[in-house]
């Protein structure tokens, strides 16, 4: 699936209105493959786990001997003493109750993935062009009804901006302002064991915004629910198709967005991929004019060279016809 390629994209200011143009960098014209975004996703955030596992001497502190044969028990170690209840309960075994656990955890475990960075490249090559198509944003979930252009192109301002209510009237007058509504009104407390890991809320995925400059620059947009920035030389798989699924919602600086053709054209020993065929339709190549005229037509009474085996002790035909052979 090839993304929609677009010659020139409009510039907006901070008012939301058209300030000037941009041409389209290569990247967003490259093939959308989200098998290849489900499969670099899946393995590059195995890379952030951390290892985990059970005490090796878990079910094993305790000071059992089995008991041997002739005391009509089974042979399992029991619990040495007396004066408890604990005294004579069987331990260790997998069945027993505080014993040991089968094929327990181990912290050596392969926790991370190594993946090629011809294929990570393409990934984010995919998620960036998935994210210039407007159908694509919208399945993903995003309102992005009241946006004039996909992706969203800014002035450098953004850059600019030290208020957070200046960066959130900036993002409604762009046409995010449902979009931030959404993944506000999704922010709820998580439960269990994540709020001892400041896990505590989860929130939905709202703009990514894509900026060239420093980080400091970009503190007015850290506390807007939902909202993410990245810079535009480290971008993030895990930012530009989060859960795997490609078309988030982008919003780029113009230094960025220039940077992009900038940065894809200098990569070492990388080439955008493209399509094998302008066009998938094989049925209609085959049937065209142009392949039936050079094609061989077909033979009529053309006989298989080899009709199966045959069981010459089941087929009465096969059976004469070996007795023929044999007196010749």
């Amino acid at each position: 699936m090839a993304s929609p390629a677009r010659p020139q994209v409009s510039v907006f200011d901070r008012s939301g209105n058209v300030a000037g143009s941009v041409a389209l960098p290569e990247v967003f014209s490259t093939v959308v493959r989200p098998d290849v975004v489900h499969f670099v996703h899946t393995n590059v955030a195995k890379n952030a786990r951390m290892a985990y596992a059970v005490s090796t001497e878990a079910g094993y502190q305790t000071s059992a001997e089995s008991w041997g044969t002739g005391r009509a028990v089974a042979r399992i170690p029991r619990v040495a003493g007396g004066g408890t209840h604990r005294a004579g309960q069987a331990a260790f075994g997998n069945m027993c109750r505080g014993g040991g656990m089968y094929s327990p955890t181990k912290t050596y475990r392969r926790w991370h993935r190594a993946v090629p960075a011809t294929m990570r490249r393409h990934a984010v090559a995919s998620a960036l062009a998935a994210s210039a198509v407007a159908a694509l944003v919208m399945a993903r979930g995003h309102k992005v009804q009241a946006a004039k252009e996909i992706p969203i192109v800014c002035t450098d301002e953004i850059e600019q901006l030290q208020k957070t209510k200046e960066a959130h009237a900036l993002l409604t007058k762009l046409g995010c302002g449902e979009d931030l509504l959404r993944c506000a009104e999704t922010r709820q407390r998580r439960h269990g064991k994540s709020v001892w890991r400041n896990r505590v809320h989860s929130v939905r995925r709202g703009p990514l915004v894509v900026y060239n400059g420093t980080r400091d620059q970009m503190r007015a947009f850290r506390n807007i629910p939902g909202v993410e920035t990245c810079h535009v030389s480290r971008l993030n798989l895990l930012q530009l198709a989060p859960g795997a699924t490609v078309g988030r919602l982008l919003i780029f600086s113009e230094s960025a967005f220039k940077a992009l053709a900038d940065i894809y054209e200098h990569k070492k020993d990388y080439s955008l991929p493209r399509d094998l065929m302008t066009n998938t339709d094989v049925q209609r190549i085959i049937n065209s004019d142009e392949i039936q005229s050079v094609l061989r037509v077909k033979k009529d009474g053309a006989k298989p060279k080899f009709h199966g085996a045959t069981n010459a002790l089941k087929r009465e035909e096969v059976v004469k016809k070996l007795a023929l052979k044999k007196l010749f």
